[in-house]
C-alpha cells in the first residue's frame, strides 16, 4: 500500500498550487483527480480563448513566481491591466481606477483558467516528490487508529488500491465530495441569478482597463484579453453576465447576432460593436463557506471552503492565498520539529485565512446587493456614494491595495 504524507483531492489551481508549494520540503504527496492531466496542452490559437478566466492579483502572482510557474503562464498568454471602470446603468455614477494611483505598473492580470492549470500539472510533472495519479475516481476515506499524532488515514480510490496519509486536503471544489464525507458544516445560499460567459471581439480595443456595469438585472463584466496576434491583440474582451435564471435561458437562446446586439445594448456600446461572440456557457451562482476549515486531519482549501460570488473576480485569489498559508504553516512546522499535522497547526492556517475569505466574501454580497433593484431614493443616495468614492484618492487607494492582497501574503 502507498504511503503519502499528505493526499490532495482536486487538482485544480488550489490543489496544484499546494502541491507546488509543499515540494522539496522532505514531504511525500499525492494529488489525486478525475480528470485526465493537461500536461502537454495543444498550442493555443491566437484568437481562440478558454470562457472561464481569473483576474489574478499581484499577490497570486507572486505566489506563482514563488512556485516557479509563472514563467511557463507568460510563455502562453496573459493579458494585463491597468484601469478599472465601474458604473451604474441607471444613474450618472462611476468609478475609475488606475494603476499609477497605487504607484504599481497594473493592477494584475487576466488569464484563462487552463493556462494557469496546465503550467501548474507542467510543474508538477517535474517534481519527484508530488504524484499526480489521474484520471482516477476518489471514493472515499476512513481513520487508522494509532496514537494521537501517528495516526493516519486510509483514501479509498474507485479499482485501485488505497493509499494512506497523515493529512487529507480537500481542494475539489465548489461541491466538494470530500467536504460533504468528512463531515463539514456550512452556509450555503443561491444568489438566484445564472453566469453567462464568453468571449467576444469589439470593434474598439479595450486599452487594458476591465470594465463592470451594473444594473438591476445584474452586472456584466468586460475582462480585457490579449491575443498573440499584431492585429487585433486588444480587442477581445472575456464577459461575465450576471442575470436572473428566466432572462438567462433566454439570452442563451438567441442567436449569435442577436446575443451580441443584446450585449451591446446592456454594455451601453462602451467598445462599439460586438463583432464577434465565442460558444456561450451558463452555470448557476451560489455562495458556499465552510463553518471551520480543519476537521479530524482534513483540511479545506479554495472552493470547498469559500465559493464567493464573481463579480470581482477574486475566487481564484484566495484558492492561492489558502494554498500558499497552509503550505507556509506546515513547512514552518516540521522545521521546528513539531508534528505538522497537529490540529494546533492547522488551525493557524484557518485563523490565518477564515477573516481574510469572509471579509472578501461580506464585501461582494453587500455590493452585489447594494445593486438590487431599490427604490429611486436609494438608488440617489448610491450614486452619490460612488461619486464620493471616486473623488476621494485616499479610500480608492485602500480599495486598490486590498484588492491587490499584498498584505495577505507573510
Amino acid at each position: 500500500m502507498q504511503q503519502y504524507d499528505i493526499v490532495i483531492v482536486g487538482a485544480g489551481m488550489a490543489g496544484a498550487s499546494l502541491a507546488c508549494a509543499l515540494a522539496g520540503n522532505g514531504l511525500r504527496i499525492a494529488l489525486l483527480d478525475n480528470r485526465a492531466p493537461q500536461m502537454d496542452p495543444e498550442p493555443l490559437k491566437a484568437t481562440e480563448f478558454d470562457a472561464r478566466v481569473s483576474a489574478i492579483t499581484p499577490a497570486s502572482q507572486a505566489i506563482l513566481e514563488r512556485m516557479s510557474v509563472w514563467p511557463s503562464i507568460r510563455a502562453q498568454r496573459i493579458s494585463p491591466y491597468t484601469g478599472m471602470e465601474v458604473w451604474e446603468a441607471d444613474g450618472t455614477a462611476g468609478i475609475n481606477f488606475t494603476a499609477e494611483e497605487v504607484h504599481a505598473p497594473l493592477l494584475g492580470h487576466i488569464i484563462e483558467n487552463r493556462v494557469i492549470v496546465q503550467a501548474l500539472q507542467q510543474r508538477i510533472a517535474a517534481l519527484d516528490d508530488v504524484d499526480l495519479l489521474a484520471p482516477v475516481q476518489f471514493e472515499g476515506f476512513h481513520y487508522i487508529p494509532q496514537s494521537d499524532c501517528e495516526r493516519s488515514l486510509q483514501v479509498r480510490i474507485k479499482d485501485a488500491e488505497a493509499i494512506n496519509a497523515k493529512l487529507l486536503v480537500a481542494a475539489d471544489g465548489g461541491r466538494s465530495q470530500l467536504r460533504r464525507l468528512a463531515g463539514f458544516r456550512t452556509r450555503e445560499w443561491d444568489y438566484a441569478h445564472q453566469a453567462v460567459v464568453t468571449t467576444v471581439r469589439t470593434e474598439k480595443p479595450h486599452g487594458q482597463v476591465a470594465r463592470q456595469r451594473f444594473s438591476d438585472e445584474g452586472v456584466l463584466a468586460f475582462l480585457p484579453l490579449q491575443t498573440t496576434a499584431e492585429i487585433g491583440a486588444e480587442n477581445y474582451c472575456s464577459i461575465v453576465w450576471s442575470l436572473r435564471p428566466e432572462r438567462a435561458e433566454a439570452v442563451q437562446a438567441l442567436s449569435d447576432e442577436a446575443f451580441a446586439r443584446a450585449l451591446e445594448q446592456a454594455f451601453e456600446s462602451r467598445l462599439g460593436r460586438i463583432e464577434h461572440c465565442s460558444p456561450r456557457l451558463s452555470f448557476p451562482l451560489h455562495q458556499v463557506h465552510a463553518r471551520d476549515y480543519v476537521k479530524d486531519r482534513v483540511v479545506l482549501i479554495g472552493d470547498a471552503a469559500h465559493s464567493i460570488h464573481p463579480l470581482a473576480g477574486q475566487g481564484a485569489n484566495l484558492g492561492l492565498l489558502d494554498a500558499h498559508v497552509l503550505a507556509a504553516e506546515i513547512i514552518a512546522a516540521r522545521r521546528k520539529g513539531r508534528c505538522w499535522y497537529e490540529g494546533r497547526v492547522l488551525r493557524a492556517y484557518q485563523r490565518r485565512r477564515k477573516g481574510h475569505n469572509l471579509a472578501m466574501m461580506a464585501a461582494m454580497e453587500g455590493f452585489r446587493r447594494l445593486y438590487d433593484d431599490q427604490p429611486l431614493p436609494l438608488r440617489w443616495l448610491r450614486n452619490t456614494g460612488m461619486r464620493a468614492v471616486d473623488g476621494a484618492p485616499m479610500i480608492k487607494q485602500y480599495i486598490m491595495r486590498e484588492a491587490m492582497a499584498l498584505e495577505h501574503l507573510d
